[in-house]
């Protein structure tokens, strides 16, 4: 997919966070409370990326995973902007950013904190689009 289409496809929210590397607000995102038993899609191409069953509420202000939900569909990159050191979760398929990757989740069963953009999602319940 090219960037034009990306820009047609998706909503200014969502092409920011996705393509531009940016972060929505904590605490607004529309995934943040979503209970619903199913798959996590990436917003711009609809790949798998996190399972219902790895969500967990880390009290960040963003949905988070504890787990991925098939190895190779997310990428891990450094991330050295805003003066921290980061690891970037992209989608593997499309490149697009997702959010975030902290190792400081005790209270689960791999130790990891996948935070991510509602605006970078798209949730998929019954094998249906939501």
């Amino acid at each position: 997919m090219e960037e034009k289409d990306f820009m047609k496809k998706l909503t200014k929210e969502q092409y920011h966070v996705l393509r531009e590397k940016s972060t929505e607000m904590p605490g607004t995102g529309k995934f943040l409370y979503n209970k619903k038993k199913g798959m996590y899609v990436c917003g711009a191409c609809g790949v798998p990326l996190f399972s219902s069953s790895h969500k967990f509420d880390s009290g960040s202000g963003w949905p988070s995973f504890y787990d991925i939900a098939k190895k190779g569909n997310v990428k891990l990159k450094k991330d050295l902007n805003h003066g921290m050191i980061r690891t970037e979760v992209l989608c593997s398929k499309c490149g697009s950013h997702l959010g975030h990757l902290f190792h400081d989740a005790p209270q689960t069963p791999t130790g990891n904190r996948y935070c991510i953009n509602s605006a970078a999602l798209d949730f998929k319940k019954d094998g249906k689009k939501k």
